[in-house]
């Protein structure tokens, strides 16, 4: 049996969703489609990035991604089909799939090209489905795409280090359902190149010297009743492997989250420096 995940920001509220499933189910009775999210804000990439950079792998090989975000075909936003880490997207070629393929070198990638068979205004249903559905009955890329070596690249997924190698200048790419920040920065990069110097995160003029591995490390260091943390901000590696700015059990409707306290919104900068061993101690704002 196939299985087919959906990824788009077409919301609940409208038939969008409910007429893709129909029509796959029409071309393929017996196979399993799964919602990884449509709640991904109007047309934004980097969001889209995020979520399928952490959800695809816990699906099994040869799994099939559907992605409508900003799928509308045009001269600069061409539709494609990829193999990656054995998995299939199929997607617009918009840097979607930037994040994934970061690290990941794809191992096919075919610009499809049946959109002369199909008049469309709706992408998603009626093209993107007809390929996943051709993929999942076993069919060769090549045969609906032209292959290509090359897919857009977008920048601002990737953070950047200076040239001293003592810093490293992220930015907020996601906000999640508590409100807390996640930044482009992964563990990785900041062992890297951090080399285990002391640093300072900041985010606006809220600033850390120390990165959590798990949310309630923060109460942990106390023998105090964890809940007169509730509230309190932290720096974290989130499960993801990404530097997230956090507020410790946080809640909108309630304590707030980081977005909300910290005034952090999408785009913000977050950057890491790092200090040699001869530089003076540093105060961080908090921590």
């Amino acid at each position: 049996m196939s299985l087919i995940t959906l990824t788009t920001d077409f919301g609940t509220k409208d038939h969008f969703v409910g007429a893709v499933k129909g029509a796959i189910l029409s071309e393929l009775s017996d196979v399993k489609i799964v919602d990884i999210t449509h709640e991904i804000a109007p047309f934004n990439i980097t969001e889209t990035a995020y979520i399928l950079t952490n959800s695809y792998k816990s699906f099994p090989d040869k799994t099939i991604h559907i992605v409508g975000v900003d799928s509308e075909l045009s001269a600069s936003n061409k539709h494609i089909a990829l193999e990656l880490d054995n998995h299939y997207f199929v997607c617009p070629d918009n840097g979607i799939i930037s994040m994934i393929a970061s690290e990941i070198k794809p191992t096919k990638i075919v610009e499809i090209n049946i959109h002369d068979r199909i008049e469309s205004s709706f992408p998603v249903l009626d093209v993107f489905v007809q390929v996943a559905c051709f993929i999942a009955r076993g069919g060769n890329l090549t045969v609906i795409g032209k292959e290509i070596k090359t897919f857009k690249k977008m920048i601002e997924i990737q953070p950047k280090v200076n040239q001293a190698q003592n810093q490293i200048i992220g930015g907020v790419i996601y906000i999640d359902n508590y409100g807390n920040v996640i930044s482009n920065i992964s563990q990785k990069m900041f062992q890297e190149v951090g080399k285990g110097r002391r640093f300072k995160a900041t985010a606006r003029r809220y600033s850390f010297n120390k990165i959590f591995t798990k949310y309630n490390e923060i109460a942990l260091e106390s023998n105090h009743d964890n809940m007169q943390y509730d509230g309190s901000k932290l720096a974290i590696f989130n499960a993801a492997g990404f530097l997230e700015i956090a507020i410790y059990r946080s809640n909108l409707d309630t304590v707030g989250g980081a977005s909300t306290l910290l005034g952090l919104r999408y785009r913000d900068p977050i950057t890491i420096d790092f200090m040699n061993d001869s530089q003076p101690e540093f105060t961080p704002l908090t921590q």
